[in-house]
């Protein structure tokens, strides 16, 4: 797949090197030597191009034959093309050069195109960047075919098994950049994952791409490879930014791709608050750190700092950090609400922001700045997911929730909540057995061997009518465990160690 790498820096004013290849045909089978043919009929500045785009083809080519290599190797990838293994750069670049040399000069020519096609079209100067020939590029007039993995060498069964939760992987990132064409990226991504038989989803905006698919660790990486690769991402994402964790295609029923005013639905138009003036990152060692601090103090709830969970309540109910305030809300979306509503208790605070990955506090962290009642406010950078890779049995305590089937995932050994029934200790989560209810209820074996699977005694009649007369509408949040929820709660006081998040819950809460 082309990066974003710039031709020669040296090269004329862009204007001055625009592509004139109306008389070739880049497409002829006859092109097998481009220095005798193609080359020569390019003047002096375009050379230079030519030159670019054939380390390019050559370039994309070895790169799509890129194969993890075995974990006992010391080197992260090996190639394998014509049914061979290679296991260093200098005999795959050999391999290429003698035995694909019709192939490397076709995609030259398509890249000449590409090119040709980018200049012909170019307007202004900044649509004329030679930084990045490849960006502007990127539109429905691009066919996504054209930036998919080459996946020839592998069968089918190489990309489809392993996609158990032993054997597979599920991927978790999101990348906050501008994105011109964000319905391009959705036909893109679209293709990408149905090529590498990935599950999952996907939300694409204006403001950036927010993602979590499964499949096989082949696929997974197949995919990580061509993000990183992709001139939209390549600036802005790197390897560390996909979180991965044991799983596969079978943690999703399906693949939704899909365009959106938000990567994350915060009920707030980008435009009004930015992605671009979020809190100070911290790693998870520096959020380690500033956590150590805030519990060594005598009387927490005097502190000038607040960790401040940003996630859910029945995500928070499972693992949260110590100390730290969950808000009582079901959706992110009421979190700018509950801000608004408990403002008081941000005034002159240091704020602490985490999430499971990071990217609900870049916003949730830039709507709090712009109330300018906080002394400083910092979020844990990559989130929960990171800093349990690095700290298991730190100071964060229980489960970490995950929106795929298999709800939530163990770093440690801790349970922090309770059957929702007899309060033994329990955090597997289930759904609730009434059909379209949705809610999630923590029900221990010995509970649901008595019949208790429902969120509560409400939904649980609800779901005894439905059955008796199948013909009854749905009633999805509408049952009682819902309805006595406040949406935006009211705090009083920030919370003691491992209570927040846990008070007044009651059954499927």
């Amino acid at each position: 797949m082309p990066s974003s790498t710039s031709p020669d820096q040296g090269d004329d004013d862009p204007e001055a090197c625009v592509l004139r290849f109306s008389d070739l045909d880049l497409k002829d089978t006859s092109l097998i030597n481009p220095s005798s043919s193609l080359k020569a009929e390019l003047d002096v500045s375009t050379k230079k191009k030519y030159s670019f785009a054939k380390k390019k083809a050559f370039a994309v080519f070895v790169k799509t034959k890129e194969v993890p290599a075995p974990p006992c190797e010391c080197k992260e990838k090996w190639w394998k093309c014509c049914q061979q293994l290679f296991t260093d750069p200098t005999s795959i670049h050999r391999h290429v050069a003698t035995q694909h040399a019709d192939e490397i000069c076709h995609e030259t020519a398509a890249v000449l195109k590409q090119l040709a096609a980018t200049s012909s079209t170019s307007t202004s100067p900044e649509s004329a960047d030679n930084g990045n020939p490849f960006k502007d590029d990127l539109t429905h007039d691009q066919e996504v075919s054209a930036w998919l993995p080459d996946t020839s060498c592998f069968s089918p069964d190489e990309l489809i098994s392993g996609q158990g939760n032993d054997e597979g992987e599920v991927l978790l990132y999101y990348c906050y950049c501008d994105l011109k064409d964000p319905d391009w990226v959705c036909d893109w991504q679209t293709a990408l994952c149905q090529h590498l038989h990935l599950m999952g989803k996907v939300r694409i905006a204006t403001e950036g791409i927010n993602g979590t698919v499964g499949g096989s660790r082949l696929a997974t990486r197949l995919y990580v490879s061509t993000m990183l690769s992709c001139p939209l991402f390549k600036d802005y994402l790197c390897k560390d930014d996909f979180k991965t964790s044991k799983g596969g295609a079978c943690c999703f029923p399906e693949l939704r791709v899909g365009v959106f005013e938000e990567i994350v639905p915060m009920g707030i138009s980008p435009n009004k608050v930015s992605y671009k003036k979020p809190g100070i990152h911290l790693s998870p060692g520096e959020f380690h750190k500033e956590v150590e601090k805030f519990l060594s103090q005598a009387n927490q709830e005097e502190s000038d700092t607040i960790l401040l969970d940003c996630r859910n309540f029945y995500e928070s109910k499972i693992g949260r950090f110590q100390g730290c305030l969950a808000p009582d809300i079901r959706k992110f979306s009421y979190f700018p609400s509950y801000v608004d509503e408990n403002l008081e208790l941000f005034k002159e605070k240091r704020v602490l922001m985490y999430c499971t990955g990071g990217i609900r506090c870049e916003r949730g962290s830039a709507y709090l700045k712009t109330k300018g009642v906080c002394k400083e406010v910092f979020q844990l950078k990559g989130g929960i997911h990171k800093y349990l890779e690095e700290f298991p049995d730190g100071f964060y305590k229980g489960k970490l929730f995950v929106f795929d089937e298999r709800y939530a995932l163990s770093f440690n050994n801790d349970i922090v909540s309770a059957c929702s029934y007899c309060g033994v200790p329990w955090d597997d989560y289930k759904l609730c057995s009434t059909p379209q209810c949705r809610q999630l209820v923590l029900t221990c074996p010995a509970c649901q061997e008595r019949g208790r699977t429902a969120c509560c005694v409400t939904c649980q009649d609800k779901g005894n009518r439905q059955a008796a007369s199948p013909a009854q509408s749905n009633f999805k949040e509408e049952c009682e465990c819902t309805a006595r929820r406040p949406r935006v709660p009211r705090e009083r006081s920030q919370r003691g160690p491992l209570a927040a998040g846990a008070s007044s819950l009651q059954p499927g809460a």
